[in-house]
């Protein structure tokens, strides 16, 4: 076996067994525990996302708004 497949049935064996951990001590099934995690990772990429796009614009629109002067002999 190729280091990649052994590195993927690690991952898989001990990463899976988190989330059925999880599962029995919450009493779920283990599938919505890893379906919540998947959800969990796209909202918190999403939301940085967000901020970024919404700094952005604030910093643009301040430089709309506010004319920038090279010169003192511009006022």
């Amino acid at each position: 076996m190729t280091a990649i497949v052994k590195l993927k049935f690690f991952l898989e064996k001990h990463g899976f067994h988190v989330s059925s951990r999880l599962a029995d001590a919450l009493g779920m099934r283990a599938s919505s525990v890893r379906l919540f995690f998947i959800y969990i990772s796209f909202v918190t990429a999403g939301l940085g996302f967000g901020v970024y796009l919404t700094l952005a614009f604030w910093i643009r629109l301040k430089d709309l708004i506010r004319a920038k002067r090279t010169s003192v002999f511009d006022i």
